[in-house]
């Protein structure tokens, strides 16, 4: 984990696994690096990047959150969910949604998200690694090897994950809405009736 800290602190993109898939990540302030992932991902500015931070303390500096959000995602936490929340002033304009000022959050719930995030000391910024084209996240290292490894500065092999990405929760609209369902399951958080 301290090799990995050390990669993503000087400017590289890795491939690591989370609870529901693997994921790209990098630091938040490092432009390079972003542009990295939006373009092995295919992507715009328009497509929400995460912050997957330690705990629910972390995420409360990095978005604004009112108490009835708070109180959705803390019932998510941690886990396999992604909260669309408006983002706070800690969080460079160009991370932000162009038009809706937002960002995603998550906390994953898998032992090497939190080690290399301890090590670290500060979010990663992320995406999940869907390969351009393909509709379902990658979550075998050797696959992941043999499209990605020219492509990113470290692949932290831990085994397959799961297949299927977050579930993503738009908070920052009242009620809230479903994104995308995934492998989180709304009704833990309270929202089995939210549409879609």
């Amino acid at each position: 984990m301290r090799q990995a800290a050390a990669i993503v602190r000087s400017g590289g993109v890795l491939a690591y696994p989370t609870d529901s898939s693997y994921a790209l990540g990098c630091r938040i302030d490092d432009a390079a690096a972003v542009d990295r992932i939006r373009a092995l991902r295919h992507i715009d500015d328009k497509h929400h990047l995460t912050l997957v931070c330690r705990d629910l303390a972390e995420i409360g500096r990095y978005v604004q959150i009112d108490n009835w959000q708070f109180r959705i995602v803390k019932e998510g936490v941690p886990g396999s969910f992604t909260f669309l929340l408006p983002a706070s002033r800690d969080v460079p304009r160009r991370l932000k949604h162009p038009r809706r000022r937002t960002i995603g959050v998550r906390v994953p719930d898998h032992a090497v998200v939190h080690a290399l995030l301890s090590e670290l000391g500060e979010p990663v910024l992320s995406s999940t690694l869907i390969p351009p084209g393909a509709s379902e996240p990658l979550n075998d290292p050797a696959e992941i090897r043999a499209q990605f490894e020219h492509a990113v500065d470290l692949i932290i092999d831990s085994g397959a994950c799961h297949l299927e990405p977050t579930t993503v929760i738009d908070l920052a609209t009242d009620p809230p809405r479903i994104v995308r369902r995934g492998r989180g399951d709304p009704a833990r958080l309270g929202l089995a009736r939210a549409t879609a």
